[in-house]
């Protein structure tokens, strides 16, 4: 009996959104909700729709089995993008200058997934499920081990403006110090947009923090322009560069 393939939306860091694009558009998104990528149905390079799950006429499917988001396009050979963004983190683990900060950025781009893969344990057995800031805490922490040796928590600051603060983690051999947020309903973009303000200015006289790397995760989706919050106070040109990412985006 021959079947019809249908088209996969997949977002651009190889995430699984909807392997039946034509058949359940009620699944399509625009934006993938564990990293908040683009997502698409076609090869960047010839336009032709990705190969998703194959549907048999008057076969209903009940395994609820999710087809392997595939990495080659079948029509013209070449590599869809989040084949080469594994490629390039592959490579780079086993690199002697390795790249930190990519290294870092995958393990936030994947949080959202983690978080609710662990939810999903055999016989409903206890898990990790993200409440609060101290469980973003204990989750990135355990992530965080899988590439880094020297990780310091609850680092001391110096004092600023009478008071003193702790960061989440210094990275001490990276010259890192990562802040972690979780929004929460009095805890918004301005409040957190606010807060990221002070802590920027407080870590300029950190002597161990050349990247401070601030993490919000957000999965309520209360920040509404992430982007913006992002593209404000990011800073790749001063004597201590800021990155900020906010996970996931795209509600």
């Amino acid at each position: 009996m021959a079947g019809k393939y249908d088209a996969y939306l997949v977002c651009e860091n190889g995430h699984a959104i909807n392997d039946s694009y034509y058949r359940n558009p009620e699944f399509n998104k625009a934006f993938c909700t564990s990293c908040g990528e683009k997502t698409r149905k076609d090869c960047p390079n010839c336009g032709e729709d990705i190969q998703g799950d194959i549907h048999y006429e008057g076969i209903v499917d009940l395994s609820g089995a999710i087809t392997p988001v595939p990495e080659i396009c079948k029509y013209c050979g070449k590599d869809f993008p989040w084949r080469s963004k594994k490629n390039n983190i592959s490579a780079n683990i086993k690199k002697t200058d390795r790249d930190d900060v990519l290294l870092i950025d995958t393990i936030f781009d994947k949080f959202h997934l983690v978080a609710k893969q662990i939810r999903q344990r055999y016989s409903d057995r206890d898990t990790l499920d993200i409440k609060d800031e101290y469980d973003v805490q204990d989750l990135l922490h355990s992530l965080l081990r899988i590439f880094f040796e020297d990780i310091r928590p609850e680092e001391w600051n110096p004092s600023y403006a009478g008071s003193s603060t702790r960061s989440d983690f210094l990275l001490k051999n990276e010259n890192i110090v990562i802040e972690v947020k979780k929004t929460r309903a009095n805890l918004k973009a301005k409040q957190i947009g606010e807060q990221l303000i002070i802590d920027i200015a407080k870590y300029k006289s950190h002597p161990n923090c050349q990247l401070l790397y601030c993490f919000v995760y957000d999965p309520e989706g209360y920040i509404s322009n992430p982007n913006g919050i992002e593209n404000d106070l990011n800073d790749e040109k001063g004597k201590m560069k800021i990155k900020v990412k906010i996970v996931p985006k795209g509600h």
